[in-house]
């Protein structure tokens, strides 16, 4: 029943993540992101992380997809009638994740296979009974200096569209 509920979670996620670059509208593109994100909260449910659900609905659904769409309407952009056709490259992506994905779907085969026991085999450390705490310690002990790397260039970045918004609307007023 829980491989049932990841292939239905998987594959929308993969299918909102598809449309959100097919997509020529971006509010379109912004509304295929909050599905995505709302069936990657549900991934974390079935992983009986609720806190990490909780706080991928808040924080991404939430506020980074509200600041997605302020920055579509600050930089006024409009769909796009020169769209670019890149199939070309999709496809000479696209080769190698097909080759995956069916090495995937035929059980590993032609694999690296050192002969280590399955991921459910093993002691299950990572499901405690406080995985908020376990969350918080590892966060702000191990990864301190990456969470605040990564809150400077979101910092950046928003200074970033800020100035290039503003620049745009000082030559349209000239």
């Amino acid at each position: 029943m829980s491989q049932l509920f990841f292939g239905y979670f998987a594959g929308m996620i993969a299918i909102t993540a598809i449309l959100v670059v097919v997509f020529r509208n971006p509010v379109y593109s912004a509304l295929s992101l909050l599905v995505m994100f709302f069936h990657v909260a549900g991934l974390f449910i079935t992983l009986h992380a609720e806190f990490l659900a909780a706080v991928q609905i808040i924080v991404y659904a939430g506020a980074i997809l509200v600041l997605y769409l302020f920055v579509v309407m600050i930089l006024n952009v409009t769909q796009d009638d020169h769209y670019h056709s890149q199939w070309r490259i999709a496809g000479v992506v696209c080769i190698p994740l097909f080759i995956e994905f069916m090495l995937l779907l035929s059980g590993g085969a032609g694999a690296l296979n050192t002969g280590s026991p399955s991921l459910q085999s093993g002691p299950h450390e990572a499901i405690t009974a406080n995985n908020t705490l376990a969350i918080g310690k590892t966060l702000f002990s191990t990864y301190l200096f990456p969470f605040e790397v990564a809150s400077l260039v979101l910092l950046v970045a928003m200074i970033g569209a800020i100035v290039i918004a503003k620049r745009d609307i000082g030559e349209h007023d000239a």
